[in-house]
């Protein structure tokens, strides 16, 4: 790691990138994360053998068929990442904390209603998410695991190569709202979400950190300091998260009930020069270092 990489820039890396695994394959190995050779694989579900699977939460007493629409197309940017030889997400020796929960759905559901109580249903026939006259369900092809969360795309933009993602929150009135602007986006956004501060040094920012526990001083100080990265806020468990960064760095911020702030830095000097910066007290002894795997 011992070119410094501006995070600063990456909206416009994001904005640019022709191929956005590469963006993907290029931010996993700047934080550390490779493949081992001989690593196995989830395998992708076969459609023609109108296989529904939920991967882990298979019910093999339900017949799964009935929960897809194969007379829709799966979108050409789902397939290419379900084949991509560093996909973090269906490796068989992956880490727990490396994507706590995330469940893959192959081929993706097509809800026209809920499949039980408490999953997502269709986007309302009111929703300005789609026009009017389109297709209203949406096609699940990611779960949280006790499906608290759930990304979607647009049944009626099925037929496109890269659809834009959906995330469903909310806790008692759930609802859909936009994730990302198109599935490969999101398949980036979920890692810089996940692996900088499982494989870089962390630390978080705690109510006795700031004057009266009140982070609003500090946050509009990372917000002057520190550009977002270009993404839409992260839906997740009743939080929207916009991540900033700066040279080796990136801050998470999370509004929200378990909300907070997350510091992560390729480098231990680079978090300390940050937390200085901020006017957070921290030694690399109390810097959470990097995950193994």
């Amino acid at each position: 790691m011992g070119k410094i990489i501006d995070y600063g820039t990456f909206a416009d890396r994001l904005k640019a990138a022709p191929n956005r695994w590469d963006l993907l394959r290029e931010f996993q190995e700047e934080w550390g994360y490779v493949i081992r050779p001989g690593s196995s694989r989830w395998n992708r579900p076969p459609e023609d053998k109108h296989e529904l699977s939920v991967l882990a939460l298979d019910d093999p007493d339900k017949d799964q068929f009935e929960d897809a629409d194969l007379t829709l197309p799966v979108p050409a940017t789902l397939d290419e990442w379900w084949e991509l030889p560093y996909n973090t997400i269906i490796q068989d020796d992956r880490p727990e904390w490396m994507h706590p929960w995330m469940q893959p759905v192959y081929p993706p559901t097509a809800r026209a209603e809920p499949l039980e109580e408490g999953d997502m249903g269709p986007l309302p026939d009111d929703s300005d998410l789609v026009a009017p006259d389109a297709d209203h369900r949406v096609c699940v092809f990611m779960i949280e695991g006790v499906y608290c969360v759930e990304w979607a795309y647009p049944a009626a933009e099925a037929h496109e190569p890269d659809p834009r993602v959906l995330a469903s929150v909310g806790w008692d009135e759930r609802e859909w709202v936009l994730q990302a602007r198109s599935l490969s986006e999101f398949f980036v956004q979920l890692a810089v979400q996940r692996l900088p501060i499982a494989l870089g040094w962390s630390t978080q920012v705690y109510q006795e950190d700031v004057v009266d526990g009140d982070q609003t001083e500090l946050v509009a100080r990372i917000e002057a300091e520190l550009p977002a990265l270009g993404f839409e806020p992260w839906r997740e468990l009743g939080m929207d998260t916009i991540v900033r960064g700066g040279p080796d760095v990136l801050v998470h911020i999370a509004k929200g009930a378990c909300g907070g702030i997350f510091l992560s830095g390729r480098t231990p000097q680079a978090l300390l020069d940050l937390t200085a910066r901020l006017g957070l007290e921290r030694t690399e002894d109390e810097l959470e270092a990097p995950e193994e795997y």
